[in-house]
């Protein structure tokens, strides 16, 4: 038997159906756990179909990956950032500083963002959950809101999004971008009642996240 016969049969007892139906799962499973993204093509996919969830065009694009969740350093929002006031969907205006005393959860995202709509659901259900203890959730669009106010009224009628939401200020998104050095969504920081920022998280994984982010507001709550 020459070596390129030695060869196949090699292959082929390697390949096994179990081996193949092995693999098979291993791949599946990364699928449905692995790290979501938001790509800058997304956006321009988005854009194409739907000019009202763009951005001013100066502002650049967001890159979302899913990492493990950071325990920030001490710090404070500073009062500029907790007094500023943000537009509401309702037409309304409010400020962080109004949830002083709260454990809060404040989440950037976009309607354009695959990550934010899978994320979303599973921060209705910490809404739910947490209110009754003192958590607020607030969720900030990184969107123009004059030319998203209506998709992003339509996306949080869509969402069952009862918690606060609205948009955030150019100088808010990039104050709380610089603190975990991403420019990425979805971004949420979770926030003392006396306005320290405890943890961080980037990105969006439909297995890790979801915990990660409710063993965090129990410890902040309990704190």
């Amino acid at each position: 038997m020459n070596s390129h016969q030695q060869s196949e049969n090699k292959s082929r007892l390697f390949w096994s159906p179990s081996r193949i139906a092995l693999t098979l799962v291993v791949l599946c499973l990364l699928a449905v756990g692995g790290l979501s993204s938001c790509t800058s093509s997304d956006e321009k996919t988005d854009r194409t179909t739907n000019p009202n969830t763009d951005r001013t065009a100066n502002q650049p694009p967001v890159i979302s990956r899913a990492n493990p969740p950071a325990t920030a350093p001490t710090t404070t929002l500073p009062a500029s950032i907790l007094g500023e006031r943000l537009q509401t969907v309702g037409g309304k205006t409010i400020s962080l500083g109004e949830f002083s005393g709260k454990v809060m959860l404040v989440n950037l995202w976009a309607t354009w963002c695959g990550p934010c709509r899978n994320e979303i659901p599973e921060l209705v259900k910490l809404h739910h959950e947490f209110k009754a203890r003192g958590l607020e959730v607030v969720g900030l669009s990184t969107e123009d809101p004059v030319r998203s106010a209506e998709s992003v009224k339509n996306f949080v009628q869509a969402f069952k999004m009862d918690y606060q939401v609205g948009w955030a200020t150019q100088n808010l998104e990039i104050t709380l971008m610089q603190i975990t050095q991403r420019d990425a969504i979805p971004q949420s920081f979770l926030i003392s009642r006396d306005g320290r920022i405890l943890k961080q998280f980037v990105g969006f994984s439909p297995v890790a996240t979801p915990p990660q982010i409710r063993q965090a507001i129990e410890e902040a709550l309990n704190g």
